[in-house]
């Protein structure tokens, strides 16, 4: 359901990872953009940040591919905005389905401003999920070579969820796929398979000592600007 990315709950099998991403963006757009701040959701899906964005003040604008977004990006992949337009763009999981990075990042700096933000996160390890395409994994290492080498400054790298729990979510996915072809009740195991799952993950994160989170996350969370 809409909005369920940023407001997840504890039957969602990526509860962990989305509880996680939601608290971060929240925590860097309300510490590094300004209120009244014109934002956009470069790949935004269905928006599912959009309200939190509004919620700050933020001036919230999604483009996609699709019809979703309030703009559409079209087939050479840009945005039908102005050069500079954007105090922020937010980018979140997107880039693991991106083919063209340059690309991509090149639209990204000439929507932003001088003084502009890029808020992005992608995965670090996760499953193959084509949306329509899937194609890279990232450390946090080539992760910012990747931003470094066309054309950002890198400030900040968050890593989300470590290793050990990350293990426990993919089996819960994999686990609830199958429950939930089980006619009737196939959906309410899942859920509650889902529950118990998450609360071990939990666990396995807090126990996970944050160096090996530092360079082994299911997800970094990137903060950088456009470098002169």
């Amino acid at each position: 359901m809409k909005g369920s990315r940023a407001t997840p709950r504890i039957w969602q099998t990526d509860w962990l990872l989305l509880r996680a991403l939601a608290k971060q963006l929240r925590e860097q757009a309300e510490c590094h953009i300004q209120p009244e701040t014109f934002m956009v959701d470069f790949g935004c899906g269905d928006s599912p940040y959009a309200e939190m964005m509004r919620q700050l003040n933020i001036h919230y604008c999604g483009a996609d591919i699709d019809d979703n977004g309030m703009i559409k990006i079209d087939q050479q992949g840009r945005v039908p905005l102005a050069d500079g337009v954007a105090g922020a763009v937010l980018s979140v999981q997107v880039l693991e389905h991106v083919r063209d990075l340059d690309a991509y990042c090149a639209e990204i700096r000439r929507l932003l401003s001088d003084d502009g933000l890029l808020l992005l996160s992608t995965h670090g390890t996760w499953l193959y999920h084509p949306h329509p395409e899937d194609h890279r994994r990232w450390t946090r290492t080539g992760l910012i070579a990747d931003l470094t080498d066309r054309g950002f400054v890198v400030e900040d790298v968050e890593a989300l969820v470590g290793p050990l729990a990350t293990t426990t979510m993919l089996r819960l996915t994999g686990f609830a796929f199958f429950l939930r072809r089980l006619p009737i009740i196939g959906g309410i195991l899942a859920s509650g398979l889902s529950v118990i799952m998450n609360l071990r993950a939990l666990f396995e994160d807090y126990v996970t000592p944050a160096h090996i989170r530092y360079d082994n996350a299911c997800v970094f969370l990137l903060r950088a600007r456009k470098a002169p």
